[in-house]
């Protein structure tokens, strides 16, 4: 069937506009004359996503999808439809990205689809585990328990990234501190120190002159430099945008000393919380999984929970599936195991989730503890071996006088 937009009359001569599924004009005109409504004109909608041009990121941000979630299920909550619904939500102070998707979306759900079936059609926006729990929500007849238990997720997501994010910032701004100040020595401090020694004919050590032939040959190529550096940004990106550069990436990130602790915390708190609301809101297990491995944020992670996946498909425990491919930490396999024997899967991993996130969060605490020291000591060696290529000739000046 089409969708299409219309304009009708009816017999008193007000004009109404709106969208209808049908299969053919004929149809649609058909379907309208039963609700006393005459076709005036009308053509086929597009069902393609709004143009992303403008969006920072071309999705719906996490904090939006929160938000989107637990408005939704406040109204439900409250006796109010789901068509009527989306028709306040999208009038909230949304993104105008947002607000653009949302008002495709109602369109659908006023034309007669499924919330899940709209949302199916924009793919690109919306995350396939959110699209899956709403359609989870529709099969159980829970939509508005599940609505809050998602609105929970993205909220605890979003507070992880907000937590790396505020922890990465100052190793960031040491590391761009010390590109700073090192350039500033090897291109303009250096060079006026050596055009001084020259002119009073001073013999300088092999350190300030090798330093003196590096901060030449930058300035006369920084052009170059620029450029080489700017392409090799542009060859990551597309690497990381490939799937072999993903999986290979995050392989490496996911066997990292210190790092992979980490990763493989997030990846645990993440798989607890999400797991057991899929399960708890009636999922077989095997669909659980499937829905899971979209959401674990790790490449590698994903290929090798697949497997994973594959094996409990076959027949194989969940906990002698996960045990087998290393991907958690032993006492979340002990946990799940657990959770099996008891028939409480869903709740020993809910409160689970929590731990996970705590341990992530130390985990960060202990990567950056290592990290800034580890900086700090960089900075200090590069500058000081700067400043004694400086200084060694005025030293030299002063003993010979």
């Amino acid at each position: 069937m089409k969708k299409y937009k219309y304009k009708a009359v009816n017999l008193y001569g007000k004009k109404f506009n709106g969208i209808f599924l049908a299969e053919n004009e004929k149809d649609l005109r058909e379907q309208l004359a039963k609700q006393n409504l005459y076709l005036v004109s009308s053509r086929v909608a597009s069902d393609k996503s709004p143009n992303a041009f403008f969006s920072a990121t071309g999705k719906v941000t996490v904090d939006e999808l929160s938000t989107f979630c637990r408005q939704f299920a406040i109204m439900l909550n409250s006796g109010t439809s789901i068509v009527d619904t989306l028709e306040i939500l999208r009038s909230q102070a949304f993104s105008g990205f947002f607000k653009k998707t949302l008002d495709m979306v109602y369109e659908d759900v006023k034309a007669g689809l499924l919330l899940s079936e709209a949302l199916n059609k924009h793919k690109k926006i919306f995350p396939d585990f959110f699209r899956s729990m709403v359609r989870v929500g529709e099969i159980s007849g829970a939509l508005d328990n599940v609505m809050v238990s998602v609105a929970d997720y993205f909220e605890s997501d979003s507070k992880m990234r907000a937590a790396i994010k505020s922890a990465m910032i100052y190793p960031i701004i040491l590391i761009i501190m010390a590109i700073g100040i090192i350039v500033l020595l090897v291109v303009f401090v250096i060079p006026t120190f050596i055009d001084a020694f020259e002119s009073i004919d001073v013999e300088m050590p092999q350190l300030t002159l090798t330093l003196y032939a590096i901060s030449q040959w930058l300035t006369a190529n920084w052009m170059m430099l620029v450029l080489i550096l700017v392409v090799l940004i542009v060859l990551w990106m597309l690497f990381l945008r490939s799937t072999k550069g993903r999986y290979l990436w995050d392989k490496f990130k996911f066997h990292m000393p210190l790092v992979g602790g980490f990763i493989k915390n997030t990846i645990s708190s993440r798989f607890c919380r999400s797991f057991s609301l899929l399960v708890s809101s009636g999922m077989d297990i095997v669909d659980a999984m499937d829905e899971v491995s979209v959401v674990l944020g790790n490449a590698y992670v994903a290929e090798q929970f697949k497997k994973a996946t594959e094996d409990v498909r076959q027949g194989m425990t969940l906990t002698m599936a996960l045990d087998s491919y290393k991907l958690f930490p032993t006492m979340l396999v002990q946990m799940i195991s657990i959770g099996e024997r008891t028939g409480e899967l869903e709740n020993v991993l809910g409160k689970s989730t929590s731990f996970f996130e705590a341990q992530a969060e130390r985990s960060i605490s202990s990567v950056t503890s290592v990290i800034q020291p580890v900086i700090l000591l960089i900075i200090g060696g590069a500058v000081g071996l700067l400043f004694y290529a400086v200084y060694s000739p005025m030293l030299q000046i002063m003993n010979t006088l």
